[in-house]
């Protein structure tokens, strides 16, 4: 399910902001992150519960003050997170989504992203490989300088910002 939450998370995030000065790796990787770390602990966890995600904002804001270019950057991982909670449509899990607040006890199980039959998954990351397909069209990372800048700093170049 990696290609289904980067390709949207990335998207959505130029959608909203059409920020070339964001770290879009760190998009993607917030994204994933809760998949991630909670499949290593054997399924839904804490990383699948808002509160998470905006503690993880608030860690963010607190060990960045006074240095706003890499609070700048390093804001891109919890709008990951939080994404990653709109993608895979965890807010209709209560117990999960408002974990702690909801009770203490977390329903434990599989990610919620595998919890789809097949021919869902499969669409999913069909549609997730769109976008970075899009992704990489809109940005010209077919160009060798675009696509190392891209990869060397996670963000896209300021003349294709565009409408």
């Amino acid at each position: 399910m990696a290609l289904w939450f980067a390709g949207l998370a990335m998207a959505a995030v130029w959608a909203v902001f059409r920020d070339p000065a964001v770290d879009y790796r760190l998009v993607a990787a917030g994204a994933l992150l809760p998949d991630a770390v909670d499949l290593a602990f054997g399924g839904t966890g804490p990383l699948h519960a808002l509160p998470s995600s905006a503690a993880l904002l608030v860690v963010v804001m607190v060990a960045t003050r006074g240095r706003r270019g890499l609070r700048r950057r390093l804001l891109a991982l919890p709008i990951g997170t939080f994404l990653h909670l709109a993608i895979d449509g965890v807010w209709t899990r209560t117990a999960v989504f408002w974990w702690p607040l909801a009770g203490l006890s977390l329903e434990r199980g599989g990610l919620p992203s595998l919890s789809r039959p097949l021919p869902v998954l499969v669409l999913q990351e069909l549609a997730g490989a769109a976008a970075l397909a899009w992704w990489w069209h809109r940005f010209a990372l077919a160009d060798r300088r675009r696509r190392a800048a891209f990869l060397r700093t996670g963000r896209v170049g300021r003349d294709l910002r565009g409408p």
